[in-house]
């Protein structure tokens, strides 16, 4: 099963938003359509949204006239531009797209052209996340209860995921006793979308509150903790989803390992620090509601950054596709 598929000249997008009670697609050509599929997180997860964003350029010239095929393209690029601006797997995705339209821009079959492009992006990436989770079993020193956070399987990207794969390759090594699933306020990725895979994969988990991780912390609980990311700057500063800045917080009190698990298209090579990862903020209203059920009043003020920053210095490693990186972190000739 795939978050992401091409089928029949369309993309097959499974909405996130309904999970884990119902498992509904959206069909559609449509680059707005998709735009707002990425921006109301129907579709979500860094590389996810980077395929999504391929095919979804390829789709803007299907039915373009000659004259038209240029405006049209760089039109769709600037509306996806604008969805999520932290995640740097968009952007990954985006310029390769814009570069190989430039390239091929005369040839005849350009629409075909673009459509193989964006699946050569999303088989790169189901490659990128089996080189992750391999090289990740490393990190398991005995067999280990294991706490995540957020959304890192395969709804997040175009195969089985990074954090949550090589959690995945951990169990099948009998390297994982056990895994605590953060909920992940406000939208709930964790205990919606990371409890439903890993009952797919037959993983034994717990889902837990935000705020109980410390408390697992401080009983000896927890062995490690493996996170995905969004960006990731050349200095080895990353963000993630909020609510990572904690944990790695509070596995450094705890003497605990804290790992990232990203592919190479998730690292900002335009980026030397944290100081120029832009967080993208969402909705109020997604604080104020659980679903649609109203828990507090709207008139309220509310702060929702739907990322935080992780310090390099807080960071015991970051698995990529690659190998393992550690501390001092460059990744300049990755």
């Amino acid at each position: 099963m795939y978050s992401v598929e091409f089928i029949e000249n369309k993309l097959k997008i499974l909405d996130q938003t309904k999970l884990p009670f119902v498992e509904e697609y959206i069909n559609t050509d449509d680059v707005e359509r998709i735009s707002q599929a990425i921006e109301k997180l129907e579709v979500r997860g860094a590389p996810a949204i980077g395929i999504t964003a391929a095919y979804a350029l390829a789709l803007s010239i299907k039915n373009s006239t000659i004259e038209k095929i240029k405006n049209n393209f760089y039109s769709a690029v600037n509306r996806l531009q604008i969805t999520r601006p932290t995640a740097v797997n968009l952007f990954y995705a985006i310029d390769e797209m814009k570069k190989f339209f430039e390239e091929n821009f005369n040839k005849k079959n350009l629409y075909l052209l673009l459509i193989e492009k964006a699946k050569q992006i999303h088989s790169n990436d189901i490659n990128l996340c089996e080189r992750i989770a391999e090289n990740g079993l490393s990190i398991f020193k005995k067999k280990s209860n294991v706490l995540t956070h957020c959304n890192t399987g395969f709804l997040a990207t175009g195969g089985n995921g990074t954090a949550l794969n090589v959690i995945k390759k951990g169990y099948e090594n009998n390297l994982i006793e056990h895994v605590f699933v953060d909920e992940t306020r406000p939208l709930f990725q964790g205990s919606r979308l990371t409890a439903w895979e890993l009952e797919k994969l037959k993983i034994p988990f717990t889902i837990i509150t935000d705020s109980t991780s410390a408390f697992l912390m401080q009983q000896n609980k927890i062995d490690l903790v493996i996170t995905g990311a969004d960006r990731i700057t050349l200095n080895g500063d990353s963000a993630n989803k909020i609510g990572t800045y904690n944990l790695a917080v509070l596995c450094n009190y705890h003497k605990i390992p804290f790992y990232i698990a990203a592919p190479y298209t998730t690292i900002d090579f335009n980026s030397s620090d944290k100081s120029k990862i832009k967080i993208e903020e969402r909705n109020k209203k997604e604080i104020f509601k659980i679903g649609n059920h109203k828990i507090t009043k709207e008139i309220y003020q509310a702060y929702a950054p739907a990322f935080d920053i992780i310090p390099n210095e807080l960071i015991s490693g970051i698995i990529t596709d690659a190998k393992i990186f550690s501390k001092p972190y460059n990744f300049i000739n990755v």
